[in-house]
């Protein structure tokens, strides 16, 4: 009961703190001029997937259980674009496929390359040489990342050029400074980050209780927990009318959960993480690229329809986050 209640504790700063992120993530996309798509795509994911990160570390480096570390990146992939049909769901409107920026397309496109890659390594990591402790496919993923972030920064650089040279854009937060919108954004930040520090933990003892399994326990309970910070945002994103910020979060957290990986191998001393788990991750990998190719197919198509308050896209992503749980629970 106990090990429920610190879980609990935890998801709960996790969302208190993850809900003030988006106001001052926007002020900074303001006062910055980088445009939301890019701030959603770096500041904001790379802050909501604190967790992910602090806990993939701890995960290795202080429990050495690397499955909860694998399990919650991938994990989190999967979950973070449940959120986008939850989210698109919600909206009475057009879908949000069809009004968010194209440049997310270009974002959604590395997810699929990046999540790709994880899932060939995966599957012959025996194959794949190492340098040191280190396996090679996690320079892979790094690399791809900072690719993906130069990529996307050019794009709306030149984006945001053409828009301001036609457009005077409307200053909605005068009465705050960037410094001011900095320092809350980072007070905000700490406390997802001293939350995650125990999940690891948490997860390890749930998995051992339960009888569920690492794997399924990382990909479904921690996934849900370290992904708090991207519903609350991305909900709160939306409210302020700011469609670029939810999606460019979601889409931006995948990149950066990717590069997680790589940081965590650099973490794991006793070789190469992912000859030391499990196989099965596989599969919550491949159901991760299946429903970013249906967001990218979405993001290029641009239906204005619904059916029934839910479009294709979202019901498809729901379909594949349902059977790759399914597998992943037949899998324990």
């Amino acid at each position: 009961m106990f090990v429920w209640i610190q879980f609990i504790a935890c998801t709960a700063v996790i969302l208190f703190c993850g809900s003030r992120l988006s106001r001052y993530g926007d002020v900074i996309a303001e006062k910055t001029h980088a445009g939301r798509t890019w701030i959603g795509v770096v500041l904001m994911a790379s802050v909501t997937s604190l967790p992910e990160l602090i806990t993939g570390i701890s995960s290795v480096a202080l429990y050495h259980v690397p499955n909860i570390a694998v399990g919650d990146v991938l994990g989190s992939c999967m979950f973070n674009l449940l959120i986008l049909a939850v989210l698109d769901v919600g909206r009475r409107r057009d879908p949000i496929s069809s009004v968010a920026q194209q440049g997310q397309v270009l974002t959604a496109a590395f997810g699929g390359v990046l999540l790709g890659a994880v899932s060939i390594s995966i599957l012959s990591a025996n194959s794949i040489p190492a340098a040191g402790w280190i396996g090679v496919y996690s320079f892979v993923f790094l690399g791809l990342y900072l690719v993906a972030m130069r990529a996307v920064y050019k794009y709306e650089k030149r984006r945001i050029a053409a828009y301001i040279s036609e457009v005077k854009e409307e200053d909605h937060y005068g009465k705050i400074s960037k410094s001011q919108a900095y320092l809350r954004f980072g007070l905000y930040a700490l406390p997802v980050v001293a939350a995650a520090v125990f999940l690891p933990y948490v997860a390890e003892e749930i998995a051992a209780i339960t009888g569920l399994g690492q794997t399924f326990v990382a990909s479904i309970f921690i996934a849900l927990s370290t992904s708090l910070p991207e519903i609350v945002v991305s909900q709160a994103a939306l409210k302020i009318g700011s469609v670029d910020l939810a999606v460019g979060n979601i889409l931006g957290s995948n990149l950066f959960n990717i590069a997680i990986l790589g940081i965590d191998d650099i973490f794991y001393f006793k070789g190469p993480i992912l000859t030391h788990t499990s196989r099965s991750h596989a599969i919550t990998a491949c159901g991760a690229l299946t429903m970013t190719a249906l967001v990218t197919m979405a993001l290029t198509y641009r239906s204005k329809k619904k059916y029934f308050l839910i479009s294709w896209d979202s019901l498809g992503i729901l379909l594949a986050y349902s059977v790759t749980v399914l597998m992943l629970y037949l899998q324990r």
